[in-house]
């Protein structure tokens, strides 16, 4: 799904993450420098054929004709044309110059995706986006930032093709201009990091994906299997597994209610259901019948769990349902009921509240829900365990450990921004963050000595 292997944390860097052994609900990582494959065409005309070599260079100003046409569009122009399915939002919610982080997904079968990436990059020329946009023979895959007249006349662009017609469209704000580094539209032969990749699985066949359940259905089931005006009936469906197919750290700041934390630390390690002799504990698909078990699996945009959702078919399981358009989409839609916490997300903004995506749901779910509350008691400090004032991770200031933790305010001053006692005496500290600050790409520190020890020292 993305270009990192667990979680895109600092610019252009590709992070692997391996259990961190001193604590259950933390992950940490090891730095590998990344490349980039990042390349613009330098075709001018207005439906240009695929050049086989493309420019690295980003021209200034537009040079395509088609992308100006859309980019001087007016607004009502932008509403009139696109079939979003939930175009009166994505429409009125921002203005042009608004930053606006896109997600979508889409399995179809390409007969030469580079081709398809070529002509993607065609278009953006002279567009303002960054982001992640990856194409192979199965589909694509895409997140990325812009202002809101740029994103949207890429999707726009999109959708004008019968094969994009049909796509589940999500928009957040990025209220502080771009959310990614920069652009990286390429093939990927994996549109997701999984454990052997995923072009041998049978992702254009949707009988072999789960059933989608759109937000409300899915709240449904939630609140059948657990009531809410009867406390006594928690889990009361036994023929029901809630799984959440992501990380533990993005279980830790937001999760539904009754999904235990996943004991993975990257998702290319998820292995529920898939052990065929001794199972461990921790695996909640563990000697459940798979034939009368319901699974609802979730995720942050659904991608995640179409992709699992395939594999868990060929085990053997027959009842699989994934909530569509993932956790943001319900966000969306339902507000936060039966959710707690905040959403991981994989950009620079890392966790975003449920009134990020729709003010007046979190109003109209405090009055309905009986049992709603803002409660994070869930959320612990990793240094001394007391609750948290913020669902927002950090990284240990201590560029060699480079943990991803939650923190109290208190012993973000008292270590100095590091994770422990130990890592305040390592040799490269990089300087304490407060608020929603992020460190720099990790090679300026890794590669600067003196700016690394100044930085220390102020």
């Amino acid at each position: 799904m993305m270009r990192v292997s667990s979680v895109l944390l600092c610019g252009t860097t590709t992070l692997t993450s391996t259990v961190a052994p001193v604590h259950p609900n933390t992950l940490r990582f090891t730095l590998c420098p990344a490349t980039s494959t990042t390349t613009h065409s330098a075709t001018t005309a207005i439906a240009p054929l695929p050049k086989p070599f493309l420019s690295s260079s980003t021209p200034s100003k537009p040079t395509n004709r088609a992308v100006q046409a859309l980019v001087s569009t007016p607004r009502v122009s932008l509403q009139r044309h696109c079939k979003f399915t939930e175009s009166e939002e994505l429409v009125h919610d921002y203005d042009d110059d608004d930053f606006v982080v896109v997600n979508f997904y889409h399995f179809l079968f390409f007969e030469d995706p580079k081709a398809e990436v070529a002509k993607h990059l065609s278009f953006m020329e002279g567009l303002d986006i960054y982001g992640r946009i990856y194409v192979n023979e199965q589909g694509i895959n895409a997140q990325y930032s812009g202002p809101s007249k740029d994103a949207l006349a890429y999707v726009e662009w999109l959708k004008e093709d019968d094969r994009f017609s049909d796509i589940l469209v999500q928009v957040s704000p990025a209220l502080n201009g771009h959310a990614f580094p920069k652009l990286k539209l390429r093939y990927k032969p994996s549109l997701v990091q999984f454990e052997g990749g995923d072009a041998h699985l049978p992702l254009l066949d949707p009988l072999m994906r789960a059933t989608p359940l759109e937000p409300s259905k899915w709240r449904k089931k939630l609140e059948a299997a657990n009531p809410v005006d009867d406390p006594s009936k928690e889990n009361s469906s036994s023929n029901y597994i809630l799984l959440d197919v992501r990380n533990g750290y993005e279980w830790d700041i937001g999760h539904f209610d009754g999904a235990q934390r996943p004991d993975v630390d990257c998702f290319r390690s998820t292995s529920y259901g898939l052990s065929e002799s001794e199972v461990p504990a921790s695996d909640p698909l563990a000697d459940v019948d798979k034939e009368k078990t319901d699974i609802l699996m979730y995720c942050t945009g659904g991608i995640r769990c179409d992709v699992y959702s395939t594999i868990l078919r060929q085990r053997g399981f027959q009842n699989l349902y994934t909530l569509e358009g993932g956790i943001a989409h319900y966000l969306k839609r339902e507000g936060p009921v039966k959710w707690t916490g905040n959403l991981f997300v994989f950009d620079s903004r890392l966790s975003l509240s449920p009134s990020t995506y729709k003010p007046e749901a979190l109003t109209k779910a405090i009055k309905t829900e009986k049992n709603f509350s803002h409660n994070n008691a869930f959320a612990k400090c990793y240094v001394c365990g007391s609750q948290v004032c913020e669902l927002r991770h950090r990284n240990c200031a201590n560029i060699d450990c480079n943990l991803l933790f939650l923190c109290c305010t208190e012993c973000v001053t008292d270590l100095r921004g590091c994770c422990c006692v130990n890592c305040t005496t390592a040799p490269r500290l990089r300087p304490v963050l407060r608020g929603h600050q992020r460190y720099k790409k990790w090679h300026i520190y890794r590669d600067s000595d003196s700016e690394l020890l100044s930085n220390s020292t102020a």
